[in-house]
Order: structure tokens, then C-alpha cells, then sequence
């Protein structure tokens, strides 16, 4: 006997990532991750972001290969491309150029 179409359980969604970048123009080459998790780490780190107004982006792709970094780490060279694409949104989110940009990137 066949099961029933649709009777087969959905598979276990994916826990929550959450990546946040730090950029000091005066200081870094490139944008440093200062927190990275998933599940409840990941909601803490957003929570943190929403409680202090930071930008958060949604790439789910990004998010998974700069969750596979070391805290403190610099976001490498063949990342460059796609974290500048973020950071062309956090600019247009705030012009005031600030000197040290903060943001969080999702899966999400």
C-alpha cells in the first residue's frame, strides 16, 4: 500500500543564522565579524540589533558563509564583493558617513 500524497513529515525547518559585521574605516581593511550563531544566539543577535537601531540584512547565502568564520576574523577577499553590496545598503539607510558602520546579516 502506498502512502498518501503529502503524508511523508515536513523536514525539521533550519535553525536561524545571524552574522554581525563591524567596520572601522580608520582601522580595518575590511568589516570584522563581532557576533555569529543561529537559533537562539541568532534571535539574540538580532534582538541586540533592533534594540540599537542596526541594520539588518537579509542573504541567506552571505549570512551562512560568514557564519562559518572565526569571531574577530576579517571578512576575506573573495567576500569583498558581496558584503559591499550590504554595505552600498547601509549607506543608503544612513548618510551622516559615519566612520564605523555596524550590521547584521540573516538568513532569514
Amino acid at each position: 500500500m502506498k502512502p498518501k500524497q503529502g503524508s511523508e513529515p515536513s523536514p525539521e525547518p533550519l535553525p536561524r543564522q545571524a552574522t554581525a559585521l563591524k567596520y572601522d574605516l580608520q582601522k580595518e581593511d575590511a568589516p570584522e565579524i563581532v557576533a555569529s550563531g543561529s537559533g537562539e544566539v541568532a534571535e539574540e543577535i538580532l534582538n541586540v540589533a533592533a534594540e540599537n537601531a542596526i541594520p539588518v540584512y537579509k542573504d541567506p547565502s552571505l549570512a551562512q558563509a560568514l557564519g562559518q568564520l572565526e569571531l574577530g576574523s576579517l571578512v576575506p577577499p573573495q567576500l569583498y564583493q558581496a558584503v559591499a553590496e550590504v554595505l552600498v545598503f547601509v549607506y543608503s539607510l544612513d548618510q551622516t558617513h559615519k566612520k564605523e558602520i555596524e550590521m547584521v546579516l540573516e538568513d532569514f
